[in-house]
């Protein structure tokens, strides 16, 4: 094999197995990314949280937070990677998603793929990541009431969620994003509303910091971002 062809095809292979290929390879390397780098705050309620063995642990008295639920305490004193883009929307419009919902879209590789893209992966209390679900995020002037003072806010007979102000703008990207690189269906008024709070909401330090660090990692930009940290 000639010398520049083998260094290549050694790229490739050293690129590949750098990339996360599933979804619990993605949230190890974002674990070892905050830990080591960034400041560890939760997406949508800012709370501090710390690393406690295998766990991330948020300090919730530190913070305000409040609990929804007295059962969904345990949950709610972990943190979890939520998926700004639900795996259910980006999974739905795929053929897997249709034949046998998520657990069959396991076995595509196209889904593995969007289910570990960590520009679409965030820090989040896990009672939020549970309650907000799949549900779309979108704004409707609600206050919050359910977790303190933490300002988001579930609505859950409408089925949406409203993201609070300090969130907005990484979520607008990551949606931009994701629609982007996967060719992923947005409404028009999706388009409208996370347009909107890209302009109104750009890039912090934060922000840049943490995309340059996954992008390195995972060997690829979110454009929306970049534009605005570059």
């Amino acid at each position: 094999m000639p010398v520049v062809v083998f260094l290549l095809a050694c790229l490739v292979s050293f690129n590949a197995a750098a990339t996360p290929q599933s979804f619990s390879s993605a949230k190890k390397e974002l674990r070892k990314i905050y830990v080591n780098n960034l400041p560890l705050q939760s997406f949508y309620c800012g709370c501090e949280f710390s690393a406690r063995g295998k766990k991330l642990v948020p300090d919730l008295d530190g913070c305000g937070y409040e609990l929804r639920k007295e059962t969904q305490r345990e949950r709610a004193e972990r943190i979890e990677w939520e998926h700004v883009v639900p795996a259910y929307d980006f999974g739905r419009q795929m053929q897997c998603w249709q034949d046998g919902g998520r657990k069959n879209c396991g076995k595509d590789r196209n889904f593995r793929r969007m289910e570990a893209d960590m520009h679409n992966l965030y820090p989040a209390i896990g009672e939020v990541n549970g309650d907000r679900s799949n549900f779309g995020l979108t704004d409707w002037n609600g206050k919050s009431v359910n977790y303190g003072s933490c300002e988001m806010v579930v609505d859950f007979k409408k089925r949406q969620a409203q993201p609070p102000v300090r969130a907005r703008g990484q979520v607008a990207r990551a949606y931009l994003y994701m629609a982007d690189r996967y060719n992923l269906r947005l409404s028009r008024s999706q388009q409208k509303l996370y347009a909107g709070w890209n302009r109104m909401y750009p890039a912090d330090a934060n922000e840049c910091r943490r995309h340059q660090l996954v992008s390195k990692k995972q060997g690829w930009e979110n454009p929306f971002i970049a534009e605005q940290c570059n």
